[in-house]
């Protein structure tokens, strides 16, 4: 009688394998580009600040002491004028200037192309322009170039179908060590 129970209990984990088989191969082919992507973009991302092709050194200006900075209407005027003389970029808008108080510089992140002009904050003198491949790297890695629609998308189906994929994979893993014991006693 225990052997008739027996081979019910192996065959309903059986069939429970089945299934999860199917579930993880499905899902992890549905998932698979998003996983590569956010895979290789992140390894990218790891790199930026070791790599200049991917995100300009930051320089360093000649003081820390915030006091002698110029204004940050001037900061705008010279990043402007510089990326202009610099690659003949006309009418990019400015994103953001970012301050690196420790090294008396200031970035100047203008909206398009993923341009940065460094300034030395004290004197104004134009110490980088360059672009951030980081920036649209980062982008890629999540979602954002799309739309901020499809980042909270992707980033919760590939958030919720890693979880799945790790239940499932837990169970293909988990079962047939399940049916061996059960086939041993």
């Amino acid at each position: 009688m225990s052997t008739i129970t027996t081979k019910q209990k192996v065959k309903t984990i059986t069939e429970k394998l089945r299934n999860f088989r199917v579930y993880h191969r499905y899902l992890g082919l549905a998932i698979g580009l998003l996983v590569l992507i956010s895979s290789l973009t992140g390894m990218l991302l790891a790199w930026k600040k070791d790599v200049d092709l991917l995100q300009p050194p930051t320089q360093k200006g000649a003081t820390t002491d915030l006091q002698q900075w110029i204004s940050h209407h001037e900061m705008a005027a010279l990043s402007i004028a510089a990326l202009d003389s610099a690659v003949a970029v006309k009418n990019n808008p400015i994103d953001r200037i970012e301050a690196r108080l420790d090294k008396g510089i200031v970035k100047t992140i203008f909206l398009e192309g993923s341009w940065e002009v460094q300034l030395d904050a004290g004197t104004g003198k134009v110490l980088s322009v360059a672009q951030r491949h980081s920036d649209w790297i980062e982008k890629v890695h999540d979602g954002s170039i799309i739309s901020d629609f499809f980042k909270v998308l992707s980033m919760n189906v590939l958030g919720l179908g890693l979880l799945i994929l790790s239940v499932t994979g837990f169970f293909l893993w988990f079962y047939p060590k399940k049916i061996r014991q059960l086939k041993q006693e």
